[in-house]
């Protein structure tokens, strides 16, 4: 049997991609070595070439299947590269569903990129769809042994046998995304990535055994927020005024239990520090869902909660995030985590926006009603969104330097001017809520903490970056001028801790 060109075809663009595809990777950051175990590179070849037999099968085209394959790989690779330059991780398997969450939400992804990155992007692979279904034809026998289907079957068979001696090292990860990177390159990283995602989710909660005595007396008032971004800056550039966080510095004076706060995010994915504190469960023990619980518990897996338990005591237990609950399936997850009700953007209306998202004093006003109506004891958890970014998408408005510095900062510190604008609405937030629990005829406790740090690298460049913690605060309505106790704390810590010093009024 004579082999026509269109086999030869097919087996030179799968090896020219594969070559390709090596060097898009040396543009990542970090950028893989090329020492790496021969069961990586063998996996890195054997997805390639299946990849390019299935596209080339559909298309007709192997030239053009190369094309677009390599596009889409360095489409990852400057997602992975912007994704490291804001939240100091790359790409990842887990983070597949912020494609079509960019389509959905496309203020909170597509600005990290560059809308200019993104739209070159988009540009060059309509020219690459251009060229390749004008500029190369499909072979008149394309379904011929002897032709581009033998080369098919070809590459087929070479990439399944490439794949499955490879996969059968069973190459190790740790889900450190830095250090698997490294040691396995791009392309092996994601598809084990991939492979743990497969494993079920099962993490046992402290909650799962907590005992359910029903202590005397009225049971407190129970309300959390996890504030969007917050942290306190004023460490990193000391021309801050003292005062743009005032009622957080007077809270925390009078406090249980205040401290610093490490949460398993920088400057996004808010679902890891809320599944640690809703759960009381450490990222050690996710596995590869630390990256996104939220997925797993989707799909049906089960967590007990601090929710859950508080509503086996008798609690009616509330969440408000003034954003849609259909984001990161939360819509899906929270009755999972013993939610009664759901409270989000439907909740709210245009005029109840500071910038681009529902403002923190709204939410508090949500609160004061539901506390104010409130028959029994309720448990209302708050996500809130107000400081959410891209902050350099807002303009610094003329009285704002004077407002929140005494001394101007820096030239590239925008980000940072706009982030103290909303996180003095966030102290005020903190005014309401205290005021709304010291109104409380029952006993009542506010927990108070951040879920990561803000995104803002061109001010982390100049100032210097912070080390990712976040602030807690643990207060009480009834505190009688208690020393507090100063603690440093993880996220998933914090909720027993706070049952903890609540005990004498719930455990």
């Amino acid at each position: 049997m004579l082999i026509d060109a269109a086999f030869v075809a097919v087996l030179a663009a799968s090896l020219a991609g594969l070559a390709l595809s090596v060097a898009i990777e040396r543009l990542m950051t970090p950028t893989p070595p090329l020492a790496r175990p021969w069961a990586a590179w063998a996996v890195h070849g054997g997805l390639w070439m299946l990849a390019h037999a299935a596209l080339t099968l559909v298309l007709g085209r192997p030239w053009f299947a190369a094309a677009a394959l390599s596009a889409f790989l360095l489409m990852l690779v400057l997602v992975s590269n912007a994704k490291v330059k804001t939240l100091r991780e790359p790409f990842v398997f887990q983070d597949y569903e912020y494609f079509t969450d960019a389509i959905r939400h496309p203020r909170l992804y597509i600005p990290f990129l560059g809308w200019w990155k993104f739209l070159g992007a988009a540009g060059g692979v309509a020219l690459a769809v251009a060229v390749g279904l004008w500029g190369e034809a499909v072979p008149d026998e394309r379904l011929a042994w002897s032709g581009q289907l033998g080369g098919i079957a070809m590459v087929f068979t070479i990439g399944l046998l490439s794949l499955w001696v490879g996969n059968a090292a069973r190459l190790p990860v740790c889900f450190e995304p830095d250090r698997d990177l490294l040691a396995l390159g791009f392309l092996p990283f994601l598809w084990r990535y991939a492979q743990e995602e497969r494993r079920p989710l099962a993490a046992a909660s402290p909650f799962d055994g907590l005992p359910l005595e029903r202590p005397q007396g009225d049971l407190p008032h129970l309300v959390a927020v996890q504030s969007e971004s917050f942290f306190d800056p004023r460490s990193l550039y000391p021309g801050i005024r003292p005062d743009v966080l005032a009622e957080f510095d007077r809270l925390r004076a009078d406090a249980v239990a205040h401290g610093k706060l490490k949460v398993p995010a920088w400057g996004a994915n808010t679902v890891r520090t809320e599944f640690a504190f809703l759960t009381a469960v450490g990222e050690d023990k996710l596995g590869v869902h630390r990256f996104n619980p939220y997925r797993a518990m989707a799909a049906g897996c089960h967590v007990p909660s601090l929710a859950s338990y508080l509503k086996r005591l008798g609690y009616r237990t509330v969440c408000i995030h003034p954003y849609p609950a259909s984001f990161y399936q939360r819509d899906r997850v929270y009755p999972r985590l013993g939610f009664d009700e759901f409270l989000d953007i439907r909740a709210f209306d245009d005029t109840m926006r500071f910038g681009p998202y529902i403002g923190d004093a709204a939410v508090a006003d949500k609160v004061f009603a539901l506390l104010r109506e409130a028959s029994g004891p309720v448990f209302v958890f708050i996500i809130t969104m107000e400081n959410h970014g891209p902050l350099h998408l807002e303009r610094v408005a003329p009285a704002d330097v004077e407002a929140l510095y005494s001394v101007p900062p820096p030239v590239g510190c925008d980000d940072l001017t706009i982030y103290l604008r909303h996180l003095c609405n966030a102290d005020q937030m903190i005014a309401k809520l205290r005021q709304a629990l010291e109104q409380c005829e029952r006993p009542a406790s506010l927990c108070w903490f951040g879920d990561h740090v803000p995104i803002m690298p061109s001010v982390y460049e100049t100032l210097g970056a912070p080390d990712g913690e976040v602030e807690f605060v643990i207060w009480n309505n009834n505190q009688n001028h208690v020393h507090p106790c100063t603690l440093d704390l993880v996220a998933n810590d914090l909720p027993m801790v706070w049952l903890h010093v609540m005990s004498r009024m719930i455990v």
